[in-house]
């Protein structure tokens, strides 16, 4: 890959054309896993180079459940990627969490029902990352700060719960999620979170809300309507914190997430084949350099 890149964004296909970014250059990046949902659009962005990628691909193509999760951050990583920006529309579980309000989440509860791939790693070779604070704290700081800058409602902390989808929830299920206390629903952060831990990247969630998801009784229940609508309101907002987290992230910085592999990987390196090596090079090459 001659081009390589520190920052990314994950998201829909209005943030690649956001004002602002300039020298565009698409690259399709084919992947042991597949390919990733779409073209990766890179492009200057405050002086930096930045790398786009359509989570759902171009024209909404894929599910929740079908998106292919570990391509697209196997591909960031191909490219050098070192910072994820994630952008998700999400639904308020939480009164004071309101439509058009973003969220820097610090926690995520799965609720996946476990179809999706959820690691690059597969018999051969071991690993048990952390993900305790499973998102990026130092990221997490930059976009909170960024999206006061640009003057949006900001809530700094908040447990994201990951439902399978493609259906919205039940309003029993939707209450059972209030008392567990979570903040926010969505359909994609995991295991796309939980994926660039594995790949050493430092990755941190945008999320913008478009609803009260259907708990609340005075609020009609979620359309695609409603979270269309709203997203497209929000996306002004959206663009301009990005621009300005961008600017915010050193791309020489390293953080723990840097190095979440290196007291997580349990296999004897001698045990471990070596078209695995081969596979994994980008994630694991580091501790396997004769691969």
């Amino acid at each position: 890959m001659s081009e390589k890149v520190s920052i990314a964004v994950i998201g829909g296909s209005g943030l690649y054309k956001m004002p602002g970014l300039t020298d565009k250059v698409p690259h399709v990046i084919p992947t042991p896993f597949g390919k990733p949902s779409g073209e990766i659009v890179v492009g200057t962005l405050n002086g930096k180079r930045v790398a786009f990628l359509p989570r759902h691909g171009a024209g909404h193509i894929y599910s929740p459940s079908q998106v292919p999760y570990l391509a697209n951050i196997y591909a960031l990583k191909m490219l050098g990627v070192q910072f994820i920006i994630a952008v998700s529309a999400c639904g308020s579980l939480r009164e004071d969490y309101q439509p058009g309000h973003l969220v820097i989440p610090d926690q995520i509860f799965d609720y996946t029902t476990g179809n999706r791939p959820r690691t690059f790693f597969e018999p051969g070779l071991v690993a048990h990352p952390g993900v305790a604070d499973p998102y990026c704290n130092e990221l997490r700081g930059k976009l909170a700060e960024a999206v006061k800058e640009v003057g949006g409602i900001v809530h700094t902390d908040g447990t994201f719960l990951v439902e399978e989808g493609p259906r919205f929830a039940t309003r029993a299920e939707s209450s059972i999620f209030r008392q567990w206390g979570c903040s926010i629903i969505g359909m994609t952060a995991a295991p796309e979170a939980f994926l660039a831990r594995e790949a050493e990247i430092a990755y941190a969630t945008l999320a913008h809300i478009t609803d009260y998801d259907v708990w609340h009784t005075s609020e009609g229940p979620v359309t695609v309507e409603m979270v269309i609508a709203q997203a497209q309101r929000n996306l002004e907002l959206i663009q301009k914190a990005v621009a300005a987290a961008v600017t915010r992230i050193d791309e020489a910085e390293r953080c723990s997430c840097h190095n979440a592999l290196a007291n997580a990987l349990t296999t004897d390196p001698g045990a471990v084949p070596q078209n695995l090596k081969e596979k994994l090079k980008p994630i694991v090459g580091r501790y396997y350099p004769h691969a």
